[in-house]
């Protein structure tokens, strides 16, 4: 996928607009079998630019980092939030989602007077908003944002795969790649996949492993990502 930086042009025409702290958000991992759904709302400071801000999923893992280190440690706040395993079953994964962003919003500080989401609107917010179609693509707020979701996600991930390393999680990150469908075939799901994620190609082979034990991700999802980061 090519690199495309985005731009600030829209969260600038919010700010003219008298907004004066305008979040962008983002999730990550809506189409894993395991592992969470992770959002990501960041409200960058406009005087303290970032560049190379572009959609996480054009950039190399090392890019990643070094951005989510320069846009965590210049924004004017961040913050992450997930949905489980177990509410993604519960609710489907588009509602959990939702779930997640609102709950990453609700946890800024200050708060946003308005938010720019990647493709959706987020219920029961009480401020002004607007969904970006590609926002991850077009608007460095929402591309921010894709990437702390991303690496926070990714670091989950690493940590889930060092509990249990016979799906591994720390190459595929819960996507439905081949060796990860070998392994549910020989393992059968863990406490930590989306039960309700049944691929055709995962039915075609059979899955008639039990079930494998529980896991267990912490709450703390920023201080998981920090903590794994050695910061």
């Amino acid at each position: 996928m090519a690199k495309v930086r985005a731009f600030r042009t829209l969260e600038n025409s919010y700010r003219r607009m008298g907004f004066n702290h305008v979040a962008g958000v983002d999730e990550v991992g809506r189409g894993c079998l395991a592992g969470p759904v992770v959002a990501a709302a960041v409200v960058l400071n406009p005087a303290r630019y970032v560049p190379r801000v572009c959609d996480s999923k054009t950039v190399t893992s090392l890019e990643r980092e070094t951005l989510y280190d320069r846009i965590t440690r210049t924004a004017i706040a961040w913050a992450v939030a997930a949905a489980e395993p177990e509410e993604i079953d519960e609710v489907n994964i588009h509602q959990a989602s939702l779930r997640a962003m609102g709950r990453a919003v609700l946890a800024l500080c200050p708060m946003p007077d308005c938010v720019l989401v990647d493709a959706f609107r987020i219920p029961h917010l009480l401020m002004a908003q607007r969904a970006v179609l590609h926002g991850d693509a077009r608007c460095t707020a929402i591309a921010a944002a894709s990437i702390v979701a991303k690496v926070t996600r990714d670091r989950i991930m690493r940590v889930l795969h060092s509990q249990d390393p016979r799906y591994g999680f720390d190459r595929h990150k819960g996507y439905a790649t081949r060796d990860h469908l070998q392994a549910v075939a020989e393992h059968g799901y863990s406490g930590v996949h989306r039960q309700s994620f049944r691929p055709l190609a995962l039915l075609n082979r059979g899955d008639a492993a039990p079930p494998a034990p529980p896991g267990e991700v912490s709450d703390d999802i920023e201080g998981l990502a920090r903590s794994e980061a050695g910061g």
